[in-house]
């Protein structure tokens, strides 16, 4: 006999960084495991120090970093985590990043322009990450990116139970704030049994988070209109929306996005907008100026801890999105 036999065993993992270590503990909780002890500190001159205090040789290990601010910090720190993992011989690294960072920046709108989502995404392949999970992704198209699986996840079933549990579908009407949101949209009307209307607007290339709303194709008189997207940052997007729906006689606007970004100007934004509720996922930690009774976060937590069970055992994480 030549070799060596071993039981084969197979071993899960879970790490986390500093970013939103609330998600994190969530998460194991929902898993039944505990997060690997860590050592992660700042030098004075600003680089990060990670070791973790438990073997990873041989082990799936999951490392979950979201990208809140400051956005750069955290990607650092999560490809030096990954760096970490693949020199301590991790069996294989899964990368779940509930909020992927630099995802706007899909596509050259003009010349001279990054594509920073892809480079993101060959930052991680270079680390050592075999495989991305990831929530609501700006575009379907950054799953490409990545030269490896990515299971892309989505908040859709979380936001829409909730909003149709708590409004009379009848006088329900699923709003998309742009063009590019509609075929998100169009889910939301197919799992709520509502009719659809589009916010056409205008934005101004040369302005960051300029918009001009110019109107509203769809009826929206006497209607309580969900309006659906992926993110807010600065609000300035979705309150202008959701202006244009009152303008055209809108009974009342609830606003559900699966990222709470909430940067700038939004706290202000949110508190004065005659929007009645503000919905969210904990993708992202919420600022704690934002803890207003007009915002209400969701767990996004069980989705994820169920599509690392399936990707650890061999299952399948497309069956936990097919009722959709």
């Amino acid at each position: 006999m030549t070799g060596i036999k071993t039981t084969g065993e197979k071993k899960l993992m879970l790490f986390s960084g500093r970013a939103h270590p609330e998600l994190a503990e969530e998460v194991a909780h929902k898993l039944g495991v505990g997060i690997v002890p860590t050592k992660a500190f700042d030098f004075a001159n600003g680089e990060i120090y990670v070791r973790y205090q438990e073997s990873a040789r041989g082990a799936d290990c999951f490392l979950i970093q979201s990208h809140t601010a400051p956005i750069n910090k955290w990607i650092m720190e999560q490809l030096i985590m990954i760096d970490a993992l693949k020199r301590a011989s991790a069996r294989s690294i899964t990368v779940i990043v509930p909020f992927y960072g630099y995802a706007r920046q899909d596509k050259k709108h003009r010349g001279r322009e990054p594509i920073s989502a892809r480079l993101i995404a060959d930052l991680m392949k270079t680390a050592g990450a075999d495989r991305i999970l990831t929530v609501d992704l700006h575009t379907d198209q950054i799953q490409g990116f990545f030269d490896g699986p990515v299971d892309h996840l989505f908040a859709l079933p979380i936001l829409a139970d909730y909003v149709g549990a708590k409004v009379d579908r009848s006088k329900l009407t699923v709003v998309s704030p742009d063009a590019g949101r509609v075929r998100v949209a169009d889910r939301w009307c197919d799992r709520l049994g509502a009719p659809l209307a589009i916010v056409h607007k205008r934005r101004d290339k040369d302005v960051a988070n300029q918009v001009t709303v110019h109107e509203v194709v769809g009826e929206v008189q006497g209607r309580v209109c969900v309006l659906v997207d992926d993110m807010i940052d600065t609000g300035g997007t979705i309150c202008a929306a959701a202006d244009a729906l009152f303008a055209h006689g809108a009974e009342d606007v609830i606003v559900t996005a699966t990222h709470g970004v909430l940067s700038g100007p939004a706290a202000d934004r949110l508190k004065n907008s005659k929007v009645s509720e503000f919905v969210f996922t904990d993708t992202l930690p919420t600022p704690g100026e934002l803890e207003l009774d007009k915002i209400t976060v969701l767990s996004i937590a069980p989705t994820i801890a169920n599509a690392v069970r399936e990707v650890f055992e061999d299952g399948s994480v497309t069956s936990l999105f097919e009722e959709q």
